[in-house]
């Protein structure tokens, strides 16, 4: 059981402040750490790309404490959104509409949509309510690289770029929100999280899975995301155990992110059992991931998960991580191990 911490009023005062100053602030989400800034302070705004290094064009998810504020931000709210919103709000999903126009084009990459999400987690709640406005917060790391799931993870990856940091503990889903967007009577599915396909099914119906060209740019949307600075490849689930003897052979210190113990223990291997439970494994993917970063190994071998809508999100991250996939695992068509 993941250990929810609250602020303290004092804590909650300095980040506000900081806030209407036009500072960062990192604080923790059900899903991840955001690094947030006042959503109408354009100038809070670049900051946060500034500290991330992320691309201009990138848009960035804006936070709110509750529902009843959406008309400050979205130009229309469309039917199926309002159902969502009363199912899954506060939690972990992100719904991407027509942005109202005070939105600022730096919140929004420079489309005409802007993403929105309640968070579930008390401290972030805490920070919303008190602020009384919209927070800007992607995740709290540099661009592409993986996202933080503890405060101490933050401060590696950004040091003193941040003003102020809320430690609310392990965060309790490990994974980005999901994320939705709608066309006409229709919604799409742009990025999977701990809100699954079918979850949404049985509220809207028919569900379009997957962007297409006219889709809007969302966060985590590009092909390479979520990565260790180590090169890491997917690897079939049978052949995890023969890649690792095979690289690691001659002294090659090689990590494995795997669902079992090892067949047999070799000298080089960093091996990590993140077991078959997905609600344990997304929790723990990044923070095993960033352990296996951590090891000095030449190449992360992850084995591949399961098919099955719970293993969606996980398989999603994980696609976008690797720097290459074994031509026999799902994705062929990227670059195949070494």
């Amino acid at each position: 059981m993941v250990r929810v911490v609250r602020a303290t009023q004092v804590e909650i005062d300095t980040a506000v402040q900081a806030l209407r100053d036009g500072e960062l602030v990192a604080f923790p989400t059900e899903t991840v750490y955001g690094l947030g800034a006042n959503a109408t302070n354009p100038a809070a705004v670049r900051k946060i790309f500034a500290a991330k290094g992320r691309p201009a064009d990138h848009p960035v998810i804006v936070h709110l404490d509750s529902p009843r504020f959406l008309h400050r931000w979205v130009r229309e709210v469309p039917e199926a959104a309002t159902k969502l919103a009363e199912r899954f709000w506060p939690g972990p999903l992100t719904m991407v509409m027509a942005r109202a126009a005070n939105v600022h084009d730096v919140v929004t990459g420079g489309q005409d949509t802007v993403a929105i999400r309640v968070p579930s987690h008390p401290m972030a709640q805490q920070l919303l309510t008190a602020f009384g406005g919209g927070i800007a917060a992607p995740s709290a790391n540099r661009y592409g690289r993986l996202s933080p799931t503890r405060a101490e993870h933050v401060r590696d990856e950004l040091g003193d770029s941040v003003n102020t940091i809320l430690d609310g503990g392990e965060t309790q889903i490990g994974l980005e929100s999901t994320i939705v967007t709608f066309e006409g009577s229709n919604v799409r599915l742009l990025r999977p999280g701990a809100v699954t396909a079918g979850q949404i099914r049985t509220v809207i119906g028919e569900l379009l899975i997957g962007a297409n060209l006219e889709s809007p740019r969302v966060p985590g949307s590009t092909s390479s995301h979520y990565a260790p600075t180590t090169p890491m490849t997917v690897v079939p689930a049978g052949e995890i155990d023969a890649h690792a003897a095979s690289l690691s052979e001659g002294g090659r210190r090689v990590a494995v992110l795997a669902q079992r113990l090892p067949l047999k223990s070799h000298k080089y291997v960093t091996w990590v059992n993140a077991g078959r439970r997905p609600e344990q494994y997304g929790h723990d993917l990044y923070a095993n991931l960033r352990t296996l970063d951590k090891a000095g190994c030449t190449q992360i071998l992850v084995q591949d998960v399961p098919e099955g809508e719970k293993w969606d999100a996980i398989r999603d991250r994980l696609m976008r991580a690797a720097s290459s996939v074994s031509e026999s695992g799902d994705a062929g068509a990227m670059a195949v191990l070494p």
